[in-house]
């Protein structure tokens, strides 16, 4: 049976258990949502009740079910391996996208006919919340790579061919994808990369290079974004499916970085590499829109995942203050202490909130780049400020490498960096506002 039919099959099944399922526990089996086991743990972080689809604004049981289905995997088969993998400096990538893609959960808003689930992009949102349970950074960015930044543009606007080659075995885990847009020189400011595709014949030939690239070193593909022409840096420059196992691919080496040390970070260089034209996805010198229409998706999956974690360390803290004792009374009796938490707390929630409206609307149609904007600044400094002040209360054991305050502290520090830094997100709003001063 051709993969794309039995994707169909597949995803047309999973699709029906959802739809049908009547509470959120069904969804567990439906990791034939494709089989999870029913022994992992699954307790809450938080002390709270349970939020459920009646209290929700924006999930339905089927989100939670998603939720739900989704932690059990993190419990059983992420989360014992972390520390591992976060001393080592990489994570089986292979191994694990592999896992999840036949759970589904990496293609939930893909088409189903190319082995996603074809729900709308807030089962996503509720995907990269959960994700945030991992405990660390690297790993769900990994994933959400693979499943929000690599592969929207390609679900979007690449050929039948395309799809079959690169988006279905993405979406089942059998290949690993990377996105290769930043540069030495060229980070937030997307219009000022060099790397050049030119065509000769039915082949392009590609020479430069790309940094800071997620999943570099384990990667079987790129989604590559390159100067196809002269013209403006608007207009010049496409998006291409490019195999990492061509002649003339070079991995130059495994970045370090202060955080997120289980994610493989890769300076990849180009040298004449010849990709067919078919590769090519969409149109030639769309590539830049392309890259930017995905860019609300891939800002409001980062601050759902970071929403997440920014409760855990603040429930974590509050249980290690609670225990801890200074003046022969807990800090967390302190009001200096239990103060603080109560504010950043509530700075969590009004995130959430505009995370849930941005996602509502964003569902319906809407051009939500201002509020998804809004969103990746407000989360990027709100986990500065929230990391910086728990790690305080934890005192000489937050300056710790293994604890969790002190691994958030050096992890969340990307967001304000990657995506598009603080600056570039300010300047987009002023845009929306029209407050940018005219030349």
């Amino acid at each position: 049976m051709p993969a794309t039919d039995m994707a169909l099959r597949e995803g047309t099944y999973r699709l029906k258990l959802l739809a049908s399922s009547r509470n959120v526990y069904k969804f567990a089996s439906f990791v034939g949502v494709r089989s999870l086991t029913e022994n992992a743990s699954s307790k809450p972080v938080t002390s709270s009740p349970p939020e459920t689809a009646a209290d929700h604004l924006l999930y339905t049981r089927e989100h939670f079910a998603l939720k739900e289905a989704l932690r059990k995997l993190i419990d059983q088969e992420i989360n014992p391996h972390v520390e591992k993998w976060e001393a080592e400096g990489i994570f089986p990538a292979h191994k694990i996208f592999k896992i999840l893609g036949s759970a589904g959960f990496l293609g939930v808003n893909k088409p189903v006919e190319y082995g996603g689930l074809g729900l709308d992009y807030s089962y996503s949102v509720a995907v990269a919340e959960e994700l945030g349970n991992i405990n660390c950074g690297g790993i769900p960015m990994a994933i959400g790579v693979q499943s929000d930044m690599a592969t929207p543009a390609l679900a979007r606007f690449g050929s039948d061919y395309l799809k079959k080659e690169f988006l279905l075995p993405s979406i089942m885990g059998d290949k690993v994808a990377c996105l290769g847009v930043s540069e030495v020189g060229a980070g937030s400011d997307v219009s000022s990369i060099l790397t050049k595709a030119v065509k000769k014949g039915d082949e392009y030939v590609v020479n430069g290079g790309k940094m800071w690239t997620t999943n570099g070193t384990q990667a079987d593909w790129m989604c590559l974004l390159a100067n196809t022409s002269d013209g403006p840096p608007h207009r010049n420059k496409s998006l291409f499916c490019l195999p990492m196992n061509l002649p003339g691919v070079h991995i130059a080496r495994k970045i370090d970085k202060m955080g997120m040390w289980s994610s493989d970070t890769a300076e990849v260089f180009f040298d004449d590499v010849r990709v067919p034209c078919e590769n090519v996805i969409g149109q030639e010198g769309m590539g830049f829109t392309y890259q930017m229409l995905q860019f609300q998706e891939e800002r409001l999956w980062a601050v759902a995942n970071m929403v997440t974690t920014m409760d855990n360390i603040i429930q974590e803290t509050i249980k290690y203050t609670r225990q801890r004792k200074i003046f022969k009374q807990p800090v967390l009796y302190h009001q200096t202490v239990h103060f603080r938490l109560a504010e950043l707390q509530t700075e969590v929630e009004l995130l959430r909130s505009l995370l849930y409206h941005a996602t509502a609307l964003y569902i319906k149609g809407n051009d939500v780049t201002k509020l998804a904007s809004m969103a990746k600044l407000k989360g990027g400094r709100l986990a500065r400020e929230l990391s910086d002040s728990c790690l305080q209360f934890w005192g000489g054991m937050g300056f710790t490498s293994a604890m969790p305050v002190s691994r958030f502290y050096r992890d969340s520090r990307l967001m304000s960096i990657g995506g598009g830094a603080d600056e570039v997100m300010l300047g987009i709003i002023c845009k929306y506002m029209d407050t940018v001063p005219r030349k």
